[in-house]
């Protein structure tokens, strides 16, 4: 949904980030909600405590932390309107979808017929090329690049640098470590690294 002032659900360097998108495309936001009772205020955006600024907020959200299981966890124990935020530099293709609570960083690519699923983030110059499905809270890292028709699995992280061949399917809650290049399907909570990719163990 459009709109012009968007509270940011976490004082991390992450929200940093997104605090500039959204600067970068005149959305205000107002304050950052978090539950770290020392932070007062993050780049001259005022931090308030969490349950109180939940409660009364008019605004919508973005959860503004990196960590995938977390993310998750903010989303699905509060009854929020979730926004999404795009850098002006990132390139998106049409048709695509992006679900809501998903932010697409600096230089970033998503080529024709991606879908991105909710509260996921695709990082600084990051490339989703054609056909590829996220599912929800997936992080794609900087300068990491999924070719052609790769499917991921919810909250799997892909790390910096690393390379997906076209028609590979990554399942959820997967590792895949930076600079891994992944030539073969990769089975659900897997952590994996190396060229070509290997798993190393299995995420209990």
């Amino acid at each position: 949904m459009e709109t012009t002032n968007i509270i940011l659900y976490g004082a991390s360097g992450h929200g940093k980030v997104i605090l500039d998108i959204l600067q970068k495309s005149n959305i205000v936001v107002p304050y950052f909600i978090d539950d770290n009772k020392q932070l007062k205020e993050i780049n001259g955006i005022e931090v308030k405590q969490t349950d109180l600024a939940v409660k009364n907020s008019e605004y919508s959200f973005i959860i503004s932390i990196g960590n995938n299981t977390i993310r998750k966890e903010i989303a699905e124990k509060n009854v929020l309107s979730f926004a999404t935020a795009i850098h002006p530099t990132a390139v998106l293709a049409k048709p695509i979808i992006i679900g809501e609570g998903s932010v697409v960083m600096a230089n970033a690519v998503i080529n024709a017929n991606a879908t991105i699923g909710k509260h996921c983030i695709i990082n600084t110059a990051a490339v989703v090329e054609h056909d590829c499905h996220l599912g929800d809270f997936v992080h794609i890292s900087p300068n990491a690049t999924l070719s052609g028709t790769a499917l991921v699995g919810e909250g799997t992280h892909i790390g910096s640098g690393a390379v997906v061949i076209p028609n590979i399917t990554i399942g959820k809650w997967c590792t895949i470590g930076a600079g891994s290049v992944i030539t073969k399907d990769i089975p659900d909570h897997a952590v994996v690294v190396g060229n070509p990719g290997r798993v190393i163990k299995p995420i209990p």
